[in-house]
């Protein structure tokens, strides 16, 4: 895979082509054709819906999808989308960020800097940044779409030491956007790009004109009293799934990612299950995740960690950053949140008004998980344009 020469000035921006060699792709099928499956799951093979996925993802469903990849699935027209919205490369901090960005046609587009998670990647936007920058309808807002790889996510360098935490990639991507020329922006993420966005509102607020977060990362040890039953519920499901065996994962990759680690950058079977099993939990899906999402786009994502064998390096984000929110940090600019109905954490706007201080929409929709421009895009546009005018307009 191409990258920048090594003669580039650290401050530069360069242009970027995702191009993976017809060796890599083939060595990618080899392993696929010559891996190793335990035998199915001892779940009752009459179980249906979730009682499915309760050992994990189910034999039949993954080998289904692992032919899919090996003998049908076209990386190279992912590749074809990344190069038509715009692909580059910078060096913030000593290290190498790759990032979309999509210039909005429109004279009035305002800066948008967009933030993924785990196990996302820039895939989880790329059906969505033709639509917010360059809407259909005059008066809807547009933006200037900024989208970074995470630190250790697919085009960005992998950190060599430790130290590249939540904190750190905020002020990263303040740097990178006045790089641009966006000395002032908006911002936007879920699971680790909603704390990412948070902190670049609490900390850097001369810079950010408003965020918009599917993930409200409220201060610790607040008291139900007061919520209502549905807040109390949300409380409840949020707490039981770290403090279960769902957030094993979490654990695991806080804990010891180098271990998974070897696994995920090792066999492209042990990554797409890793993945697999969270996009079929975290959806809005009753019987596979596929009820919603595309198959390949789920695929775009996991060959995205594979072809750049960041499995490992992906996983440090939870080494680094898990439960180190500062909890005296305080967001003070316009905040829009919404809570997606089958999200795995669900934050009381009780308890998100702790953190997040001028809260100027709070929106429940009917319908998503926690991958909402995967499984519901057009309503994911709809929401965070709207979001987002609220916080413009309260922005001045």
């Amino acid at each position: 895979m191409s990258r920048p020469t090594s003669d580039v000035h650290p401050d530069d921006v360069q242009p970027f082509e995702a191009r993976a060699t017809d060796a890599e792709l083939d060595d990618l099928r080899a392993r696929l054709a010559a891996a190793r499956l335990p035998e199915r799951e001892t779940v009752d093979p009459a179980a249906r819906g979730a009682r499915r996925w309760d050992q994990g993802v189910p034999l039949a469903d993954l080998v289904d999808l692992v032919d899919h990849w090996r003998t049908a699935y076209d990386w190279r027209r992912f590749e074809e989308r990344l190069a038509r919205i715009g692909q580059f490369r910078t060096t913030i901090d000593g290290l190498g960020l790759h990032f979309l960005h999509r210039r909005s046609p429109r004279a009035d587009a305002v800066p948008l800097v967009m933030t993924h998670g785990w196990p996302g990647s820039v895939a989880e936007f790329v059906d969505v940044v033709d639509e917010l920058a360059d809407p259909p309808l005059p008066d809807a807002p547009a933006f200037h779409v900024v989208a970074p790889s995470l630190p250790g996510f697919a085009y960005s360098d992998r950190p060599s030491t430790t130290g590249w935490g939540t904190e750190r990639i905020a002020a990263a991507w303040v740097q990178l956007m006045g790089r641009l020329g966006y000395g002032q922006f908006l911002a936007h993420g879920g699971d680790w790009g909603g704390n990412v966005t948070t902190v670049l509102a609490g900390r850097f607020p001369e810079h950010v004109l408003g965020i918009h977060t599917t993930f409200a990362d409220a201060p610790p040890h607040l008291p139900t009293d007061g919520l209502t039953e549905t807040e109390r519920r949300w409380a409840a499901q949020t707490r039981d799934f770290y403090a279960g065996p769902r957030g094993a994962y979490a654990k695991q990759q806080a804990a010891r990612p180098q271990t998974i680690g070897y696994a995920l950058v090792d066999s492209p079977v042990a990554l797409l299950a890793w993945i697999l099993d969270k996009f079929a939990e975290w959806s809005d899906t009753d019987d596979s995740p596929f009820e919603t999402l595309s198959r390949d786009r789920v695929l775009d994502d996991v060959t995205l960690y594979w072809l750049t064998r960041t499995g490992a390096s992906a996983a440090r984000i939870y080494h680094e950053s898990h439960a180190a929110m500062d909890p005296e940090l305080r967001v003070d600019v316009p905040a829009a949140i919404t809570m997606y109905p089958r999200d795995i954490e669900k934050c009381p706007r009780p308890w998100a008004q702790e953190r997040y201080r001028r809260i100027v929409r709070w929106h429940e929709p009917e319908r998503g998980g926690h991958f909402p421009s995967l499984e519901v895009p057009d309503l994911y546009v709809a929401d965070l344009r709207a979001g987002l005018a609220r916080v413009l307009a309260a922005a001045g």
